[in-house]
């Protein structure tokens, strides 16, 4: 899942950043609503995370701006104003939930993945299961046919991809851009090596192999393979 967070406070930008990069997410950061409008109408982001006080443009003219455009990316507001005109302001412009500072930020991954659940369709428990592999998006825990599996945060991140896009053939350069928070060249060998990675640990002790190789395209996740 990739994030965009426009924020122009270095440090609540750093720290907000850094804990979505360890509950493996990838993260963009913008300092002022241009540069985050320029992102969020160039690049693909599952969610956003948007500060009111911007300078140059501020927040809830960038998120007008973004529905102006047909985005429907989930928005998180971040603000110092605590008034319900305030946030019932930001909900009608366009947000889709509104977070006072100063706050916690397991609170804001909550509210996060309470977002992706619902623009996903997922209005229950944060979980994703199939061909034998259960993945608990909360607890960040995975199963294959009931045997735990310890994965690192970015072999969480591309099972997780893959699985919400289970049967289709998703590129290196796709993986790039929701499992790492910056660009590589796609002809680099970070992916090879952490679908390797992935396998070892979800398909080499089973008889199934859930993660398929399209050669000269990409890769698939097929539960009923």
């Amino acid at each position: 899942m990739r994030i965009l967070v426009v924020e122009d406070d270095e440090k609540i930008a750093g720290f907000v950043s850094k804990g979505f990069k360890e509950a493996g997410f990838a993260v963009d950061t913008a300092p002022d609503g241009l540069s985050g409008l320029d992102l969020a109408l160039t690049e693909d982001y599952d969610a956003a995370v948007i500060d009111i006080m911007l300078p140059h443009l501020d927040g809830l003219s960038l998120i007008e701006k973004i529905r102006a455009e047909g985005l429907s990316t989930p928005v998180i507001i971040l603000s110092a104003k605590r008034s319900v005109d305030d946030r019932v302001r930001g909900l009608q412009t366009g947000g889709d939930d509104y977070l006072t500072k100063p706050f916690a930020f397991t609170e804001l991954l909550a509210r996060i993945q309470a977002l992706l659940r619902r623009a996903g369709g997922h209005s229950e428990a944060a979980s994703l299961s199939m061909g034998g592999v259960s993945v608990d998006l909360l607890k960040r825990e995975v199963y294959r046919d009931n045997q735990r599996i310890d994965l690192q945060p970015r072999e969480f991140s591309l099972l997780e991809y893959l699985m919400r896009n289970a049967d289709k053939v998703v590129s290196k350069t796709m993986i790039l851009q929701h499992v790492w928070d910056y660009s590589f060249d796609p002809q680099t060998n970070v992916v090879d090596v952490l679908v390797c990675r992935l396998r070892n640990k979800i398909d080499k002790d089973f008889q199934k192999k859930s993660i398929q190789t399209i050669r000269g395209v990409g890769y698939v996740f097929r539960p009923d393979a």
